[in-house]
């Protein structure tokens, strides 16, 4: 049940109508951070999702669990910018298949790479443990040692921007009514 009043059927029971509604600013702007992490990144597409899919299972939010960037990206992209093609080109590497968001739900990161691991390990110390990672000189060379200060930046805007969406859609529970969350339970039910 929303932890707004609204009845969202009455909003097209899409979540960003619902943030447009009542904040279309605020809204304007996330979706712009947003289309900015997905269209910019310089990171992997496993490297970045298994960092976005760690930031899934702490935030709790059921659209963000169930997005899959190889299938929901594009009408994603599409939906906030008509006019942009998805960042999803060769140059970005292999799409993630089901076994790399399986192996970081179980935390079993063996088969991941070194920089996948450690992109879900900053996605967890940012999502857990903000306080105490900054001072943390060993991990910092760990990840001086794995990616350029460029990747670092990117990792860390992406990270901190999929915590902030995904907490909001979370904890006023409209992760339901999230179009890449509607569309895997549609999925879902169909199977």
């Amino acid at each position: 049940m929303p932890r707004i009043d609204d009845d969202l059927r009455a909003l097209n029971s899409d979540a960003r109508t619902v943030w447009g509604h009542y904040q279309p600013e605020m809204a304007r702007a996330a979706a712009n951070m947003s289309l900015a992490v997905y269209q910019n990144s310089r990171l992997s597409m496993r490297e970045a999702e298994a960092a976005r899919f760690q930031t899934a299972l702490l935030n709790g939010c059921d659209a963000c669990y169930n997005y899959r960037i190889a299938r929901d990206l594009p009408g994603y992209i599409a939906s906030v910018d008509a006019e942009a093609i998805a960042n999803v080109g060769a140059d970005r590497g292999v799409a993630p298949d089901e076994a790399l968001y399986a192996a970081v739900e179980a935390g079993e990161l063996e088969g991941l790479s070194d920089r996948e691991r450690l992109a879900v390990e900053y996605a967890a110390r940012i999502g857990t443990e903000p306080k105490g990672l900054p001072d943390d000189d060993a991990f910092w060379r760990r990840m001086h040692h794995a990616f350029e200060d460029r990747e670092i930046v990117d990792l860390s805007y992406s990270i901190t921007t999929w915590i902030a969406a995904g907490r909001f859609l979370h904890v006023l529970q409209l992760d339901s009514f999230c179009p890449a969350g509607v569309r895997h339970r549609e999925l879902e039910t169909a199977q």
